[in-house]
């Protein structure tokens, strides 16, 4: 049987009527997220939302993106992101008893055939991202205790340079070298998922891949240009699935948000159609 892991990240809900940026109504862009993963043909197995659930942390969005998700028919797991505010958070999801009850939002949980790992890299009250020693030695145990089953590792900020210049001043800033370090160790990692950047990056590190997904709502504009203003726009939406194959590993897709013409065959009755 395949798993199927779905990644949602950057979701920015505000409590309802209100305006992420002053301008953007997150919301609807979620709610047709979910209903886009409803429609998918594959159901998933699991669907992890990668942090910067909500746009300041405060307990009427978290009630909010509550009633969003209550669309989703499989278990969800939530990170926490730099916009987010953890024991606000775990206050709002109580049933979520993997969150914990204090200090950094990191778990381990089989989703399927494999070993999903979330890993904090927030620095509360800070938007860039950082790992310290205590956050990396407990990556190391849990890599250890899962060495029978391919894992996934999910963070919020990405472990490597994006090349989009305002977001890799507020990327991770410490801990990068002795998380590749750690990851390298263990082959058994297929993936390294991320948010944060509100696009689809893809990178090889650590001896696998290092990713992040599109967010539903806004994306960072696409401008490689070191000195690039920070702005945003709403090209298309999507989320990423992660479908574990046997024999052959992890395959990513990524799936933009929204109802589309089609489908339409290709053949009619084993013809091509003129």
């Amino acid at each position: 049987m395949t798993t199927f892991l779905y990644q949602v990240t950057d979701l920015h809900i505000r409590e309802p009527g209100r305006k992420a940026y002053g301008r953007l109504d997150t919301a609807p862009y979620l709610k047709r997220a979910v209903e886009t993963i409803a429609r998918c043909p594959q159901p998933p197995t699991a669907v992890v939302l990668t942090g910067d659930l909500t746009d300041f942390g405060r307990a009427a969005e978290y009630e909010h993106l509550r009633a969003l998700l209550a669309g989703l028919t499989c278990p969800y797991f939530l990170l926490a992101g730099n916009h987010d505010e953890a024991d606000t958070m775990r206050a709002a999801f109580p049933e979520h008893t993997y969150l914990g009850t204090s200090g950094p939002v990191q778990y381990s949980v089989p989703v399927g055939d494999l070993q999903l790992i979330a890993l904090d890299t927030t620095v509360r009250g800070q938007s860039h991202g950082a790992l310290d020693a205590q956050r990396l030695d407990w990556l190391a145990r849990e890599l250890d205790r899962a060495s029978h089953r391919p894992v996934v590792i999910a963070m919020h900020h990405p472990p490597f340079t994006t090349m989009i210049g305002h977001m890799d001043k507020i990327g991770l800033l410490q801990g990068r070298e002795e998380l590749a370090r750690i990851v390298s160790q263990h082959p058994h990692v297929e993936r390294v998922i991320c948010g944060h950047l509100h696009r689809a990056i893809d990178v090889r590190f650590g001896g696998t891949l290092a990713s992040t997904s599109p967010a539903p709502a806004h994306q960072v504009v696409l401008d490689l240009d070191p000195n690039a203003a920070s702005q945003w726009n709403l090209e298309p939406g999507g989320f990423r699935i992660h479908a574990w194959c046997e024999g052959q590993g992890l395959v990513t897709h990524t799936l933009p948000v929204g109802q589309f013409e089609g489908p339409y065959p290709f053949h009619m009755g084993g013809v091509l159609i003129d």
